[in-house]
C-alpha cells in the first residue's frame, strides 16, 4: 500500500499557515504510516482512535517517549457498548457495514475465524470540542465519527473513495459538509479533505489539481460499469 499521499496534509497545511493546536486521527493502523504523523512529533497536541490491539501494541512503542498523545483503544460507531471488526490487515473494517474497500475492491469475506470483539463509544465521548485537524480513516464507518463531532475542525481528512469503492454514507457526509460551511479543497486517492470555510484561499493551480482528480475518480468508476460482468465473476 502506498502511503505517500499521508505527507501531503502536512506540507500542504504548512504551506497555508494554518496554525493547529490539537489534530486527531481515528482508524491509525500502524504509527509509522499515521496521516498526523509530522504533527505528532512537532509536539502538537494528538488524540489517537485504534481498537485494533495489534496496532494499539506498535503505537505505545512507537510512540513511547511522546507526552503530547491521548490514545483512546476503541472502535467508534453510532452507539456504545461493544461491536465485531472483521480483520482485513490494513482494511480492517466493522462487519456489518454495507460497504468497505476491502469488501468493493478485495472481495473479502466476513469469516468467524477474522473477526474479534472491541469495545466502542460514539465519538462525542472523546472529542474534546478544539480539534482543529481531523483524519478519518476507518472503512466505510467515517460517518459514525462525523454524526457526533462536536469541535469545528478547520481541516476533516475523510476516506471517501478508492478504486470501485464508494464509502456507504457518502450522502449523508457531504450533507453535513455543505450543514457546516466546509468546501473541498483537495483529494488524492482514497480520501477527500476538506476546510472550513475562511480558514484558507484554494489557488487557481490547487482548483485545477481537484477538476482532474475528480476525472480520474470519476473515469476509474467508469470502468467498473464496463466490466462489470467480468467483476462479478470474480466475486
Amino acid at each position: 500500500m502506498d502511503y505517500s499521499d499521508n505527507k501531503q496534509i502536512y506540507r500542504k497545511i504548512k504551506e497555508k499557515g494554518l496554525a493547529l493546536d490539537c489534530v486527531c486521527e481515528v482508524g491509525v493502523y500502524y504509527p509509522e504510516t499515521s496521516n498526523i504523523l509530522d504533527f505528532v512529533n512537532q509536539g502538537v497536541r494528538t488524540i489517537l482512535v485504534e481498537p485494533s490491539d495489534d496496532s494499539l501494541k506498535r503505537i505505545d512503542t512507537f510512540f513511547e517517549n511522546k507526552d503530547n498523545i491521548t490514545i483512546h483503544p476503541v472502535a467508534v460507531s453510532d452507539k456504545n457498548g461493544t461491536l465485531e471488526l472483521s480483520k482485513a490487515e490494513a482494511s480492517t473494517f466493522i462487519s456489518d457495514l454495507p460497504k468497505s474497500p476491502a469488501l468493493i475492491n478485495d472481495n473479502f469475506k466476513v469469516t468467524e475465524n477474522e473477526t474479534v470483539t472491541v469495545p466502542c463509544v460514539t465519538f462525542d465521548k472523546i472529542d474534546t470540542l478544539d480539534i482543529d485537524l481531523l483524519s478519518i480513516d476507518i472503512e466505510g464507518a467515517e460517518w459514525y465519527v462525523i454524526q457526533n463531532l462536536k469541535s469545528r475542525p478547520k481541516v476533516i481528512s475523510i476516506e471517501t473513495h478508492g478504486k470501485f469503492y464508494t464509502n456507504p454514507y457518502i450522502n449523508e457526509i457531504t450533507q453535513w459538509i455543505n450543514e457546516n460551511n466546509y468546501k473541498v479543497w483537495y483529494k488524492d486517492h482514497s480520501d477527500t479533505v476538506f476546510y472550513k470555510e475562511g480558514e484558507l484561499e484554494l489557488t487557481s493551480s490547487e482548483k485545477f489539481a481537484l477538476t482532474w482528480m475528480n476525472f480520474r475518480i470519476n473515469l476509474r468508476r467508469s470502468k467498473k460499469y464496463i466490466f462489470w460482468p467480468y467483476y462479478q465473476l470474480r466475486k
